[in-house]
């Protein structure tokens, strides 16, 4: 029972992010306004795959405390997506 479980975490840390990164790489078919590199790919399914890892594990653990604990996380994702982005706060993206 418990591998069951742990193919369907898997598929959902890995496939979302797949589905969520199959946006840009689709529209970079069909226009120049979306130009992402292969290190653009890389960083953002890196912070997609310890995003949805990280809810993931909280879903299961967090008791009472989930809707906050996937709050920061989220929240922070989107935090440092827009700062390596256009570097909002920092210049990490310029």
């Amino acid at each position: 029972m418990k591998t069951v479980d742990i193919k369907k975490s898997l598929i959902r840390v890995l496939g979302i992010p797949v589905l969520i990164l199959m946006i840009p790489f689709i529209a970079m078919q069909f226009t120049d306004k979306v130009n992402w590199g292969s290190e653009d790919f890389i960083v953002i399914a890196v912070l997609l795959v310890a995003v949805t890892a990280s809810i993931e594990l909280v879903m299961k653990k967090a008791g009472k405390y989930r809707f906050g604990a996937i709050a920061v996380i989220v929240l922070g994702a989107l935090w440092l997506w827009a700062e390596l982005a256009v570097g909002l706060f920092t210049n990490w993206g310029s």
